[in-house]
């Protein structure tokens, strides 16, 4: 046996020799059709999307079902035989509803007690106006303006009275005490006297008038005279304010003067004598007390300007003043 693989050991030496070199030859993937491995440059294709199948087109519907044909219909609850209907309303109240009597009536609207309409205690009021200056062609002129009352609610002692003056000399001013009686929310008639003095004789007259606050604000005084010899006259004043902002207030004013017949003593002409316009601003510092400026223009007319053009007087006149208004 040994004998044996002594005489087979150089036979299988040389063929290993032999099979060496075929052993040692590279194997070429490619041409055995193995599909490429991914590397890290290469990016997956992008997935597609699932695309949806048409059960419709394929004939896959689902058949509706005909629950009636099938019997399967709930029958109709009748809850009116069952007693779950709601029983109807009363027609009649449960109890008869007492007839109304005259002691019912008057417990619900008792009498009430009359109260007093108006007060009746005594208040005043006095304004001074117009107070005011300026530069007249004779000297410094000063003019004023006032109102006061005293009285209650129904009844008050009215004293009015305005006039101008030239360096200290009265040219023109009259005072009127009147009683007045308010006869509606905003109006008072007044009755009185009046006496006017200054240049020429002092005349007094009786006078009636209406004065207070008309529609849109406007306060009105309207008031007839009759005077001595038969001298006739009115007066008509109109003011409204108009206020800018809660301190400073604008005055408009105008007064008209007509006279019964002719004064040649007192310059006055029959018609409508004189009418002045005017605009004051004032800033009410408080409430009582502000100083203001302003504009007047006075024209005259007819016979009384006829009358200052003899004694070589001007028919119209504009002046700037400066005055202040008060009251307590």
């Amino acid at each position: 046996m040994n004998a044996l693989l002594v005489r087979a050991l150089p036979l299988v030496i040389a063929l290993a020799f032999a099979a060496g070199p075929v052993l040692a030859q590279e194997v070429d993937h490619s041409k055995m059709d193995h599909p490429p491995s991914p590397t890290t440059e290469e990016k997956p294709e992008e997935e597609k999307p699932v695309e949806t199948v048409d059960h419709a087109a394929m004939g896959h519907t689902t058949p509706e079902v005909d629950h009636a044909a099938m019997g399967h219909t709930m029958p109709a609850v009748d809850h009116a035989a069952m007693g779950h209907a709601m029983p109807p309303a009363p027609t009649e109240p449960k109890e008869p509803i007492p007839e109304l009597t005259d002691a019912d009536r008057l417990a619900a609207f008792p009498e009430l007690e009359p109260h007093p309409a108006h007060g009746d205690s005594i208040n005043s009021y006095w304004l001074m106006d117009h107070l005011e200056a300026w530069d007249a062609d004779d000297g410094t002129g000063l003019g004023w303006e006032a109102t006061a009352w005293i009285g209650t609610d129904l009844d008050r002692l009215w004293l009015r009275s305005e006039g101008e003056a030239i360096d200290g000399s009265i040219e023109a001013a009259d005072i009127e005490v009147l009683y007045g009686r308010s006869v509606s929310r905003w109006w008072d008639v007044v009755a009185g006297i009046r006496h006017d003095f200054g240049e020429g004789p002092s005349q007094t007259f009786a006078a009636i008038g209406l004065m207070g606050l008309a529609p849109y604000k406007f306060e009105v005084q309207a008031t007839a005279y009759i005077g001595q010899s038969g001298q006739t006259a009115a007066q008509v004043e109109v003011e409204y304010d108009t206020l800018f902002t809660n301190r400073w207030i604008g005055q408009w004013k105008m007064e008209a003067n007509f006279h019964g017949k002719e004064d040649e003593l007192r310059g006055i002409g029959a018609g409508l004598g004189a009418m002045e316009a005017g605009f004051r601003l004032r800033y009410e510092i408080t409430r009582q007390f502000a100083p203001y400026v302003g504009v007047v223009r006075e024209w005259a007319f007819g016979g009384t300007a006829d009358l200052r053009r003899e004694h070589a007087e001007s028919v119209s006149d504009t002046r700037v003043v400066v005055g202040l208004r008060f009251w307590f």
